[in-house]
């Protein structure tokens, strides 16, 4: 090289913390996405049996779908999906205790196709009362938690996000957004906590799928 002449500086290449740091920034946005349409997805079939069964009733001008379903349950619904699917393996790395049962995409469809039968039962099957239903949803939310979860963490996040779930529920119901017909649990039905439980269970396994392949 000539006297006086620089060599030009190369591209800077950026230090293993900062590479570590973004690729674990974009696969959490990757995997928060995917969760997200799969709660879309999930919450239009769901709601579409609900609706169908007259289980929940929306006012006509909030029905803004094909699908006969308030637009702004889909993407809540998502959004939850998310949440929910991301925050348990993070409380698995937490608490130091990784989840390994059953860790195949298999299973994770079997509990997904478990969880909707759950759902499509608390609006097809017919009992004499809703506390004969509400106890058969719950022992089959238990038996899909024990099918394919079995960790302490899973439960208690189950029964967290049912408890939270419920509430919110009580609440738009309180405020008109929408109705239940024949409510026996303040405004809502006494099973709804069992699917919301199951719900938990069933992101959170995807989730955690999600997260062991990434």
């Amino acid at each position: 090289m000539a006297e006086g002449e620089t060599e030009s500086p190369g591209p800077k290449k950026r230090g293993p913390y900062i590479s570590s740091v973004t690729s674990r920034s974009v696969n959490l946005m990757i995997r928060g996405v995917v969760l997200f349409f799969i709660g879309v997805f999930l919450a239009l079939v769901l709601n579409l049996l609900q609706i169908q069964r007259n289980v929940t009733l929306f006012p006509p001008d909030v029905i803004a779908s094909i699908f006969s379903s308030a637009w702004w349950v889909p993407p809540c619904c998502g959004t939850a999906s998310a949440v929910i699917g991301l925050l348990y393996p993070c409380i698995d790395r937490h608490l130091g205790e990784p989840h390994k049962f059953k860790r195949e995409w298999s299973s994770v469809m079997r509990c997904v196709a478990v969880f909707v039968g759950i759902n499509h039962a608390s609006a097809k099957v017919d009992f004499d009362n809703n506390i004969q239903l509400s106890l058969t949803l719950a022992a089959l939310s238990i038996g899909l938690w024990w099918t394919f979860d079995r960790s302490r963490s899973g439960f208690g996040l189950g029964v967290g996000i049912a408890f939270l779930a419920t509430l919110v529920t009580q609440l738009l119901v309180y405020n008109g957004v929408y109705q239940y017909t024949s409510p026996d649990f303040l405004y809502v039905r006494s099973w709804l906590p069992c699917i919301f439980f199951a719900g938990g269970i069933t992101m959170g396994n995807i989730g955690r799928q999600l997260a062991m392949v990434s």
